[in-house]
């Protein structure tokens, strides 16, 4: 008998346990990890789950027409995540659609009515003094403590909070000040000036912090403090509503989070410089300073002004009251103090962030001066009963369906139907599995033109396995017995399910590129599934086919078999397949 040519799959015939062992063991793996991390059900889109979807589109102000950019979207997007967090919402998806939408999806039990308010305003960045400020509750996680310098000589000096120095360098504070316990004189005095307010608490020299439009009234200064004493930022209801609505010309109370990660509670004076007065944000790394990552600010010639009014007051004072809060939709998103007037019209603001930390601020700063507002398109209200329907529907589809490709397989290819079955369940397996872990670990949602792209996908799967059936059966025509077609049909048919998945995951792929929103999830869940096809049946049907093929059943050509020599017309055997007569004379009773 010849040995198996060089380069031939002999192991994988004598072998195929192997590949069945692999994908059995990567079943459980995925298995496994599901039930760990809790979450044993693919995550629900809004068409399946309910809730509100909102389509925003970006409207540029009068000769800004070219502000509509991949950047000022993207900022956009940003800010409008953070709004709906603030809502306390999760598994909200916020993305662009096309060149000026934005389409926010937030599932049900969220306030549809907040929810479009905050995401459909506009932002308003405002830079406002800090008069008091103390740590309401600890948090969860700490994030790194941001600190300005625009002159590469300055160094810090209190370890508390820190530091900025130079012509264009404020210093973002996270933690809180010394004088914390004593901060509702400092809050009252601060009110009652007119423009050098004097903060009285632990002996602190007097504070110029406090704008001349603030209010003078002894009423206004204690109802502040009251609501300055009350307020606990660490409720994450109460920071959804800590400083929202107040005006630019009024003091107001307002909530951040600080270096430790803790909740900061801070009253802040009236607004000195606004959002629209920064030219320029972006991320930086400083090599000069050692700094590391930077976020640098350009303000507009009238900003760089009332920039260095601000600065130059509050450099007179002490820790809190040196330094301005940067207010993003009612939130402080970082505190700089300032010792000295910056008049350069430039700030860096640092303080070991690290890329992203960076970028975020300056996306935050950026988007004060965006010449963007937003119109509300389009709200979708899917109930929680409607989505259910339509799973229940899609289920009902998949289910019909995957019956009917059974029903075609049994009538049609009997016994083979038994391992078209196994590698339809072994598929879903995996594309069940996945699917859920794809939910934490992308954000990936199962919405309804998912669920059809997973019921067009046993159709590909299941045409996978007719090729090869049909090149076996081709193989039996010819006159060869099982095993040897089995391997014989398996180069023809392995070329032929290769192009015809790689031509279905280039559709999924085009298809997922050049479209958005609901339609990626079809593209993205038939790319899946396509994939998922080559690896069952490399590693499940072949091998199992092979396995199958040693079976009597199988092997004999049993009618019930899908492989009855008869019932498909075949050849008799090759003469290849006989044995070779001996030689010598001829018997004549054998002939």
């Amino acid at each position: 008998m010849a040995a198996p040519k060089k380069g031939r799959s002999a192991s994988a015939q004598s072998k195929p346990w192997r590949s069945l062992a692999l994908i059995l063991i990567a079943i459980a793996a995925l298995t496994g990890g599901m039930f760990a991390s809790g979450n044993t059900t693919p995550r629900l889109g809004i068409d399946l789950a309910g809730g509100t979807s909102i389509t925003l589109r970006a409207v540029p102000e009068a000769g800004q027409e070219s502000a509509i950019n991949k950047t000022n979207m993207d900022t956009a997007v940003e800010i409008m995540n953070r709004r709906v967090n603030g809502l306390g919402v999760s598994e909200a998806e916020v993305q662009t659609q096309g060149n000026d939408n934005i389409i926010v999806n937030i599932p049900r039990g969220t306030n549809s009515k907040e929810a479009r308010q905050q995401v459909g305003t506009t932002a308003k960045l405002y830079f406002r003094p800090v008069l008091a400020t103390e740590v309401s509750a600890p948090a969860g996680k700490a994030s790194p403590s941001p600190s300005a310098s625009g002159n590469p000589s300055a160094a810090a000096t209190d370890k508390a909070t820190d530091k900025a120095t130079g012509s264009a360098a404020p210093s973002a504070s996270a933690s809180p000040s010394s004088s914390a316990t004593s901060q509702g004189r400092a809050v009252t005095d601060a009110l009652k000036a007119d423009s050098s307010p004097s903060a009285g608490s632990s002996g602190s020299p007097k504070a110029s912090s406090t704008p001349s439009g603030a209010s003078s009234a002894a009423a206004d200064a204690s109802k502040l403090q009251a609501q300055y004493a009350a307020l606990n930022c660490a409720d994450e209801k109460v920071r959804a509503t800590a400083g929202k609505g107040a005006k630019p010309s009024e003091a107001t109370v307002a909530c951040g989070q600080n270096s430790q990660g803790a909740w900061q509670k801070y009253v802040l004076g009236p607004a000195e410089v606004d959002g629209t007065d920064v030219k320029k944000a972006q991320a930086v790394y400083n090599t000069q300073t050692a700094a590391g990552w930077t976020v640098t600010m350009e303000f507009t010639s009238g900003g760089a002004k009332k920039f260095a009014d601000i600065t130059g007051k509050l450099a007179k004072n002490q820790t809190p009251q040196n330094q301005f809060a940067i207010v993003l939709d009612g939130e402080v998103v970082s505190d700089p103090y300032v010792n000295q007037a910056l008049t350069g019209g430039n700030a860096e603001i640092s303080g070991n962030f690290d890329q992203e930390e960076a970028q975020s601020l300056a996306n935050m700063l950026s988007y004060g001066a965006l010449p963007l507002t937003f119109k509300e398109d389009s709200v979708t209200t899917v109930t929680a009963a409607l989505g259910g329907d339509q799973l229940h529907a899609g289920l009902i589809a998949g289910a019909i369906g995957l019956i009917l490709v059974v029903l075609y397989l049994l009538v049609y290819y009997r016994g083979l139907s038994m391992i078209a079955v196994a590698s339809l369940l072994i598929s879903a397996a995996l594309t069940y599995s996945i699917m859920s872990l794809l939910g934490p670990g992308i954000g990936f949602a199962l919405n309804l033109p998912a669920v059809c792209g997973a019921i067009v996908a046993i159709g590909i799967t299941a045409d996978s396995f007719i090729v090869y059936f049909e090149r076996i059966r081709d193989e039996i025509r010819e006159g060869r017995s099982l095993r040897p077609a089995v391997e014989r049909a398996w180069p023809r048919a392995r070329r032929t399910i290769l192009v015809s998945d790689f031509v279905s995951f280039l559709a999924a792929a085009v298809l997922f590129i050049v479209t958005v929103g609901k339609v990626q999830g079809f593209a993205f869940t038939l790319g899946l599934t396509t994939l998922l096809d080559v690896v069952v049946v490399f590693l499940f049907t072949k091998p199992l086919m092979t396995i199958m093929a040693r079976r009597k059943f199988f092997a004999s050509g049993h009618r019930w078999s899908g492989l009855d020599p008869k019932a498909l017309g075949a050849k008799p055997p090759l003469r290849s397949n006989r044995r070779p007569r001996p030689a010598g004379p001829v018997d004549p009773k054998e002939a």
